[in-house]
């Protein structure tokens, strides 16, 4: 599964983003969940701050989930993730920019890191770590919602509120996935 480089092995990055409800952490579940089944050790992380739908599992919107542990900072992650094939990391955008050393030390380790999260804020505009992440990983995955007000391909999370707070966590209650149109649409009223 490693690539051999010296007699060590070689990881990589792999990135999977989007906008909300377009199944990016269902994809980081389905991935991990594969490594596991192929016997290698894995572990999966999350921002502290996501308690949306368990404190301690990832979960995803269709109510797939997986245990996970929860960090205050992405550099938490180095100290716990030691003898790890596999490290996914989801909600990826909540971390600072930290988080590229961090996958950078762990792939340099020989670890496969999958990193989840969303690659712009409700504003359209790159968010976190994300955009970064995709100069250094050796995957990436962009996925896409649905457009709730046409049905095409939607790759904007529109808020559904005047708040312009950078993170407010919430769901179908307080975002929808919108195509470029009915996105550009929406933020001219």
């Amino acid at each position: 599964m490693f690539l051999e480089i010296d007699g060590k092995s070689s990881g990589w990055i792999e990135v999977i983003a989007g906008s909300m409800f377009s199944g990016k952490t269902e994809e980081l579940i389905r991935r991990l969940k594969r490594a596991k089944i192929a016997k290698q050790k894995i572990e999966i992380y999350k921002p502290k701050i996501d308690t949306r739908y368990s404190e301690n599992n990832v979960v995803s919107h269709d109510s797939n989930s997986i245990h996970s542990t929860p960090v205050a900072k992405a550099e938490d992650i180095l100290e716990t993730a030691c003898d790890f094939e596999v490290v996914g990391i989801d909600e990826a955008q909540f971390f600072d920019d930290s988080l590229i050393d961090v996958c950078n030390k762990l792939a340099d380790k020989g670890v496969r890191v999958v990193v989840a999260g969303l690659d712009m804020d409700f504003a359209g505009k790159p968010f976190g770590p994300i955009p970064k992440l995709f100069s250094v990983a050796e995957y990436i995955t962009k996925v896409h919602a649905i457009c709730m007000r046409c049905g095409s391909l939607a790759n904007y999370s529109h808020r559904l509120s005047d708040n312009s707070d950078l993170v407010i966590l919430g769901e179908k209650d307080k975002y929808e996935p919108l195509c470029r149109s009915c996105y550009n649409k929406a933020i001219s009223k």
